[in-house]
């Protein structure tokens, strides 16, 4: 099976083009939360945060599929959404600086900013936020989860929920996060029965108006470099709680992401780099 390894600031999946890919590729792709499980693994496998599928649509360009290093699928991922525009366009999948996107969330644009044929920026419409807890996976009552109280790993917590296509506690934190023991409370916050379909979480210190310091949790695949959906919502909540404008610069531990959210349309815009790192053959066994 073909495979290309990509990365958005660091975030790291193994890509598979579903579309130019041989028979024989496409039938290892049979199960493809298994396959993610083997090839994400470290040291064994390729080693990412999981593997993501490129395939065709009947509704849009392109369409992605996303699975964890558990093998769990996810319904988007602002990271993948980057490689993917920035793969179809310099492999000759498409000329287009504007494609849409299939996702499990629905449909998402992309735009491409290149120079001289190399994709430099990518810029992706994440489309609304979600603020009930119901709708997001959250076990409480009301419209709104902002800044409610949460017992976790022992602690006393305040976390504002939003859902960008995927599930999100915000937690604001008053120092670094780096200090953080993000192995305990991020799984705690994963597997808290709150949240029934489990959430990705992340630790947010606000440094200014427009810029935010994160660490991520995320579900599925526990502590990774960036998670664009999570600085999405790491922006929104913060707007909504009055600590930073509508748009802001994420600082991650992989790099930092733009993020807007639109007051007229109510869309969130993510902005960063994507990255090739290698490619080759996975021969499993």
């Amino acid at each position: 099976m073909r495979f290309v390894k990509m990365h958005g600031t660091g975030n790291d999946y193994v890509y598979v083009d579903c579309l130019r890919d041989s028979r024989e590729s496409l039938e290892a792709l049979q199960d493809p939360a298994s396959l993610a499980v083997m090839i994400s693994k470290p040291h064994f496998g390729i080693g990412a945060d999981g593997l993501v599928l490129i395939g065709s649509s009947e509704t849009a360009d392109f369409s992605m599929r996303i699975f964890n290093a558990d093998g769990s699928e996810a319904e988007m991922c602002g990271n993948a959404s980057r490689c993917i525009g920035k793969y179809v366009y310099e492999r000759g999948l498409t000329h287009k600086l504007e494609i849409s996107l299939e996702t499990k969330a629905g449909v998402r644009t992309v735009w491409l900013s290149e120079q001289d044929g190399v994709v430099t920026s990518v810029r992706v419409d994440m489309g609304a936020p979600s603020f009930r807890p119901r709708e997001i996976g959250v076990d409480l009552p009301g419209d709104r989860a902002v800044l409610a109280p949460v017992k976790v790993a022992g602690s006393a917590w305040r976390m504002t929920c939003v859902s960008m296509g995927n599930p999100h506690a915000v937690v604001f934190v008053q120092e670094d996060p780096a200090y953080l023991d993000l192995n305990a409370v991020g799984s705690a916050f994963e597997h808290h029965p709150l949240f029934p379909h489990r959430i990705n979480t992340e630790f947010v210190q606000v440094l200014g108006r427009d810029a935010l310091r994160m660490r991520v949790w995320e579900r599925g695949a526990g502590e990774t470099l960036a998670c664009g959906t999570g600085a999405c919502a790491a922006l929104v909540a913060a707007a909504m709680c009055s600590l930073t404008d509508r748009r802001a610069t994420v600082h991650l531990l992989g790099g930092d992401l733009d993020i807007e959210w639109n007051p007229y349309t109510d869309h969130v815009f993510l902005t960063g780099p994507a990255a090739f790192v290698f490619e080759g053959d996975w021969k499993p066994g």
